[in-house]
């Protein structure tokens, strides 16, 4: 198991191999499907995105209100494809990591190849697990969304793994 510090430098992006057990401590931010979709509506419309995507590392999930004395609920993944229409200009813009559950689509391995980014995969169903790495969650953007709001989450060994690294070896197509 690997620990590494976020953001990551471009040598150790590149040192990652897919199948790598690793556990993530620093800035993660949260954003699911309707967060994505307004990041590129504003982009389209010359805006500032709500943080700075350069060197970001997003969480693909929508977590459970949190009980009270606690951080955040449980916070398992989402599903990945589900932002891969969004994935590959952000990427292009510097976000350096993804985190979510499944397959990706081409585009979206071009793009990390591209990019030198990484995708992350973190356990679906492990959501009371993943939470106790969560240790700050910051309201950065579209309350309105609810679960599915930007938050910036300080997390300690996250537990997750590589899926797809810099290179494009994928551990869903072992070829």
């Amino acid at each position: 198991m690997r620990k590494i510090t976020l953001p990551m430098d471009i040598e150790t992006r590149d040192s990652l191999k897919a199948g790598d057990s690793v556990l993530l401590s620093g800035t993660v931010y949260t954003a699911r499907d309707a967060a994505h979709k307004r990041m590129i509506t504003m982009l389209d419309e010359g805006k500032e995105l709500p943080m700075d995507i350069n060197g970001a590392v997003i969480y693909y999930v929508g977590p459970t209100p949190a009980k009270p004395g606690e951080v955040i609920g449980s916070a398992g993944p989402t599903t990945a494809s589900r932002m891969d229409a969004y994935t590959p200009r952000l990427l292009d813009l510097g976000m350096q990591a993804m985190i979510g559950k499944g397959r990706r689509s081409e585009a979206v391995k071009e793009a990390i190849v591209r990019n030198h980014a990484v995708y992350f995969i973190a356990c679906g169903g492990a959501g009371a697990l993943i939470a106790d790495s969560i240790k700050a969650a910051e309201p950065v953007a579209f309350p309105d969304l609810l679960a599915e709001a930007i938050v910036r989450l300080e997390v300690e060994d996250f537990p997750c793994f590589v899926g797809i690294d810099t290179s494009g070896r994928d551990i869903y197509d072992p070829d």
